[in-house]
């Protein structure tokens, strides 16, 4: 149980605390509502620049990290499709510290040439880093627009090219970072050694006087549905062939997510999950085998992965047919409760040992409050779960005419 607070500024800012007094520091999380998915298909990249460029000097603050330092802090940031994420550590004595340096960088950036260079040059070579020179680092730009046509999930966060980043423009910037990033589009949560009070004045005096903005629409259309299965094939420089089957899902407010996650758990969480056991450790064709879920706000895809110890015609054939007999499995009989309470146990587990510090109580707390959700409400949805809710939601997803399937082959 997460016991926590919270009230809403004039401004519209959302404010939630969690008293924790197991430690002399706070942490504080401001999420945006703001990611890869607010971009034009033209200008792709700009959220995950931005968590970059939020950094390098805002209005007041010219330099962020060592301002933070002083005080003994640290801070970090994470970009994805429907978010951007910023959070601060720092010594509860110092907590006004961290209040003021989040709200200048709301207030406005210093829109610097030289901090849009220096910082499209990082972005550039993460580009080239994760995306380009790593195997495997292109899937993302291969599988999402075999999944999505219309919706801007169909490029991942970083961007489509590196192109859209080279040409992005200062008047761009403050374009995009006026429509979104707004206390009236945005969730302050603090977790720590500070009192709901405390919370509240420094909230009202450094965030108070924040303007409340207009926010750029979402006008883009939703994503029609795959009527017949989908298939790419790529020769890369990658050590092992590899299978990679989406299947479109559900968003997050939606009653099904939950049991798809569940899915994705009893066929590859652990070691007694039926991947490991029928496809890996139960046959000589994979090498590991995997199932996720993109975890999106909006329609999404539920992802079967499987590394292949062989690359030719036959393998990748017989493998298919072993992926999709476990498919078809969950999908046509129920699982028992003894293998659902497992996975809901596990879920469980991971989710209150990923939320037991403060520095992810503030971060689960202004999620929550983004999905306007309580976020003690989470682990008891999954428990509700039955085996029949198992079977009806795979039978909906894991459809083989609605599916994109990505194969890579090595280079030989």
């Amino acid at each position: 149980m997460i016991e926590s607070r919270s009230f809403t500024l004039p401004n519209g800012l959302r404010v939630v605390h969690n008293h924790d007094d197991a430690t002399a520091m706070i942490a504080m999380t401001v999420l945006y509502n703001v990611g890869a998915r607010d971009e034009s298909p033209d200008a792709t990249g700009m959220a995950h620049l931005f968590e970059h460029l939020m950094f390098g000097g805002s209005v007041n603050v010219p330099d962020y990290d060592a301002s933070m330092e002083i005080a003994g802090g640290w801070n970090n940031a994470w970009t994805n499709n429907d978010y951007t994420n910023f959070y601060d550590v720092i010594p509860a004595v110092n907590a006004e510290t961290a209040f003021w340096l989040e709200s200048d960088r709301m207030l406005g950036l210093a829109f610097s040439e030289k901090a849009l260079e220096v910082q499209r040059n990082v972005v550039i070579e993460e580009f080239k880093q994760v995306c380009l020179n790593k195997p495997y680092g292109d899937i993302a730009h291969l599988l999402r627009p075999l999944v999505y046509n219309i919706h801007p999930y169909r490029w991942p966060t970083i961007g489509k090219e590196i192109s859209h980043i080279e040409r992005i423009t200062n008047d761009d910037l403050k374009a995009f970072f006026y429509g979104h990033y707004a206390p009236n589009n945005a969730v302050l949560a603090i977790s720590g050694n500070i009192s709901f009070d405390d919370v509240r004045s420094l909230a009202e005096k450094w965030f108070g006087s924040i303007p409340r903005r207009d926010i750029q629409p979402r006008t883009y259309a939703p994503e029609l549905p795959i009527e017949s299965a989908r298939r790419l094939e790529v020769t890369r420089n990658v050590p092992h062939t590899t299978i990679a089957i989406a299947f479109p899902m559900c968003g997050y407010d939606s009653p099904e997510y939950a049991s798809a996650d569940i899915v994705t758990d009893i066929l590859s969480t652990g070691r007694s999950s039926r991947f490991y056991r029928e496809l890996v450790m139960g046959s000589d064709l994979f090498i590991d085998a995997d199932a996720s879920i993109l975890g999106s706000d909006e329609p999404g895809y539920l992802l079967i992965n499987g590394k292949l110890r062989k690359d030719s015609p036959t393998a990748i054939a017989e493998a298919e047919k072993a992926i999709y007999q476990q498919l078809d499995r969950i999908s046509t009989y129920e699982p028992s409760e003894y293998e659902l309470t497992r996975a809901v146990n596990k879920f469980e587990s991971s989710y209150t040992f990923g939320t037991i510090n403060f520095i992810s109580k503030s971060q689960a707390l202004a999620i929550s409050a983004m999905h306007r959700e309580n976020v003690n409400d989470i682990v008891p949805r999954y428990r509700a779960l039955t085996p029949a809710d198992i079977t009806k939601t795979a039978s909906k997803i894991l459809n083989r005419n609605s599916s994109a399937t990505l194969v890579y082959h090595p280079i030989k």
